[in-house]
């Protein structure tokens, strides 16, 4: 039997438009939360959602996303509550894919070999681990090409070697980071993003998608033009920061959930 092609592939094999993928960790400010406001972000025009699996050491993480891991984890949510998310979201019909974020001591706890059954099985379609080099990645690749998964790359603007390293081993695609140092929502992007960009692109058969620093539609519309799909992350968790009172109550959830939805149709809105 032929296996099923992975989400991530389909999504990008066509090119005719741009794909806008969000990120929000998982637990903040809760768990059900969590799931009303990944339905609310496919609903606004998310292409593809990226979750975070709260860690208390997140070293590519600045501090906005740094707070939404330390409220997650203040309430005990752990890497299997990650997974059992992506299973509910999936029993509740959501189709587009699913990629976690996590660093790689918690897949190393899990038992890689089983992490990544366990991954496919409840209906991801990949990971970012983003303290894993490339040079060590290995054993993780072959566990998730074994169920039909990617291991998402990160490539940061370094040298040519390194680029073409990363870019050559990519799978699913290729996350390029716009600008060195930690995650964070930037009033500009560097001046020479285009041309790293470009170099990526020349690396790699993949897809690319960029992330780190991406907040406001002009922002993703600039970004757009130079590749596959954007990503923004700290945007969105400082506004979920911003109305945290409203997401924390069951009953004003549906009242906060409505007005992440309409700061992240804002941002997809750009790539229209």
């Amino acid at each position: 039997m032929t296996a099923p092609v992975n989400r991530i592939d389909r999504l990008f094999a066509d090119s005719s438009r741009k794909r806008f993928i969000p990120f929000i960790t998982v637990g903040d400010p809760n768990l059900d939360a969590t799931f009303q406001i990944a339905h609310a972000l496919v609903e606004a025009g998310a292409d593809m959602l990226e979750l975070g699996v709260p860690y208390s050491d997140p070293l590519a993480d600045g501090p906005t996303i740094q707070r939404a891991s330390q409220r997650a984890l203040a309430n005990g949510v752990t890497i299997d509550d990650a997974l059992e998310l992506v299973a509910n979201l999936r029993a509740s019909g959501m189709q587009v894919p699913i990629v976690l974020f996590s660093y790689y001591n918690p897949v190393l706890q899990y038992g890689v070999e089983r992490f990544f059954a366990v991954l496919a099985e409840k209906g991801a379609d990949g990971i970012v681990i983003p303290d894993l080099p490339v040079e060590e990645n290995g054993p993780a690749v072959a566990a998730a090409q074994a169920h039909g998964l990617h291991v998402i790359s990160l490539v940061a603007p370094t040298s040519e070697s390194r680029i073409r390293t990363i870019g050559a081993q990519a799978s699913g695609f290729l996350y390029c980071v716009s600008s060195l140092g930690v995650t964070g929502a930037r009033d500009s992007l560097r001046e020479d993003l285009a041309q790293f960009l470009q170099r990526v692109k020349t690396s790699t058969s993949v897809p690319t998608a960029v992330g780190f620093g991406i907040s406001t539609p002009e922002q993703v519309r600039a970004v757009a033009q130079h590749t596959d799909g954007v990503i923004v992350g700290s945007a969105i968790v400082q506004e979920m920061e911003r109305h945290l009172e409203l997401l924390s109550d069951p009953k004003q959830l549906k009242q906060g959930v409505k007005k992440i939805k309409t700061f992240v149709q804002r941002l997809a809105g750009a790539l229209q």
